[in-house]
């Protein structure tokens, strides 16, 4: 197999065990007995179970922020973006690859390079989404980073609230009724002229 493809196997596997496991319990032998190679094969592309951990952290955090920033450009209408950014966050959440445990559910968050990667999800979506409201409202950066950072608080927290709730809501009905909460608050920041 080549490289590339291996590797992808070999993420697709860990992600597999990992979500399952966590950190602590995942050893490196369920992972490749899982990809159907031995330990040696997994530790040439891999020196170690955290290098392991910390590239699937990584693509699992592009992930969302690819997903937030696509929500973001996908229209210059607000109240859509606001829906849409929701529903991206709803949509990594009840995924079924369960990717989004290793970004909002990690058990490893005292290593210093997971806690910078869990923290550049937040950072980044904020970012995009701080921007859209400085230019939008003229509110300085500060005042539009907070504004950011505590919408995608509420798309987060909500919507991992929402899978394990396992209620009557359905996704859409959720990230709706979420987004409708968030255009409410939003939109009280007129534009700039």
């Amino acid at each position: 197999m080549p490289r590339v493809e291996r590797r992808a196997q070999l993420l697709d596997s860990a992600l597999e065990v990992f979500v399952a496991q966590g950190y602590h319990a995942a050893a490196m032998d369920d992972i490749a007995e899982r990809a159907g190679v031995s330990k040696p094969v997994l530790y040439q592309h891999f020196p170690g179970k955290l290098e392991l951990y910390l590239a699937l952290l990584a693509n699992s955090c592009d992930q969302i922020i690819d997903k937030c920033r696509a929500a973001l450009s996908s229209t210059d209408d607000n109240k859509e973006r606001v829906a849409r950014t929701v529903e991206a966050f709803y949509d990594y959440v009840a995924s079924e690859s369960g990717a989004f445990r290793l970004v909002f559910e990690s058990d490893l968050t005292s290593e210093p390079a997971v806690s910078e990667q869990i923290d550049r999800v937040t950072s980044e979506c904020a970012d995009m989404i701080a921007e859209v409201i400085r230019e939008d409202t003229g509110l300085p950066d500060p005042a539009s980073r907070l504004l950011a950072v505590s919408l995608v608080g509420m798309a987060q927290v909500s919507s991992r609230f929402w899978l394990e709730e396992d209620g009557d809501l359905s996704q859409a009905d959720a990230a709706a009724l979420v987004a409708g909460l968030a255009w409410r608050g939003i939109r009280g920041y007129p534009r700039a002229e």
